[in-house]
């Protein structure tokens, strides 16, 4: 299934039967394996492997008491190493997230991954695109930035993490939540959005839009750190015109810092190198932008 949207497909998405896919069991607390509701059957994807790196899937206690599982990504050795948050696509942790935390870990970061939706279910084995809906719509903006918040603070009572230097990086759903976190929270230095909702869509009902809230449209001038969006042209369910929205909402908060590179021919999930989004010089280029400005903020 071609994923061409954030927060999943619509009815007419499905032009073709879904094809049931194998998938793998549960390992420990979290799904392991590609998620298979997007996995494209000639994939391909990057596998970073774990050496000169600490890896393991700790819990932490949530604002709700709930005691929320997250990957953690690390180099080897004491640190204290600059700290970066993972949020996930509407699959939770599943393979890909992992391997950007070890992407990252790579390259000198402390990344952790919440799994935001198994209070719930976890969504990451699933093929069922109402169940994965159902299970994301119950991760609320108070309890993910709760969870975030909490994670956070758990990092900072490890010796490893500063906690003092914190950036956030999301995808899909993820990305609409680096926005409104680096609204909200005055520890993070620096975030890139990657392909998350800007605005409510044009046919939104009353009802999506205010369960959307806040949309980072209207969060521009509460940005406390800059955040660089990347987005693809041929996103069907970002279209330019929300883009050209946020763009405009930057310049009139004076957030000079924060901007928006679009990719030519990019659909949504261009970095998804499990899906059939891949775009592979999109995707090799936003990273290096990630990297530049997080090493520019966060290793200082």
């Amino acid at each position: 299934m071609r994923l061409t949207r954030p927060e999943g497909p619509i009815d007419e998405d499905f032009r073709f039967s879904r094809r049931a896919l194998a998938t793998g069991g549960l390992t420990g607390l979290m799904f392991a394996g590609y998620a298979p509701a997007a996995l494209a059957q000639d994939a391909a994807p990057i596998v970073t492997d774990s050496e000169g790196l600490v890896t393991e899937t700790v819990t932490y206690p949530a604002p709700d008491g709930f005691d929320l599982p997250a990957y953690v990504a690390r180099p080897e050795g004491e640190g204290p190493f600059p700290v970066v948050i993972v949020a996930s696509e509407i699959f939770g942790v599943h393979d890909y997230i992992r391997d950007i935390c070890r992407r990252l870990a790579k390259a000198g970061y402390a990344a952790m991954a919440p799994a935001f939706f198994v209070r719930v279910d976890d969504p990451a084995p699933l093929t069922d695109f109402g169940r994965i809906q159902e299970i994301v719509g119950q991760a609320g903006y108070e309890q993910v930035m709760g969870d975030i918040s909490s994670g956070m603070e758990w990092l900072s009572r490890q010796l490893w993490a500063r906690a003092d230097k914190v950036g956030i990086t999301g995808f899909c759903w993820g990305g609409k939540v680096v926005w409104q976190a680096c609204a909200r929270f005055a520890v993070i230095d620096a975030g890139v959005a990657w392909y998350g909702r800007l605005a409510p869509a044009a046919d939104a009902t009353p009802e999506q839009i205010a369960a959307g809230q806040p949309w980072p449209v209207d969060l521009a001038a509460d940005l406390k750190a800059p955040v660089l969006g990347l987005y693809g042209e041929m996103d069907r369910g970002i279209p330019l015109s929300s883009v050209e929205l946020m763009r405009q909402a930057l310049q009139r908060a004076g957030r000079t810092d924060s901007g928006i590179d679009v990719y030519d021919g990019a659909q949504h999930g261009f970095h998804a190198d499990y899906r059939a989004s891949y775009k592979a010089d999109a995707a090799a280029d936003g990273w290096d932008k990630l990297l530049a400005l997080f090493d520019a903020r966060l290793k200082t």
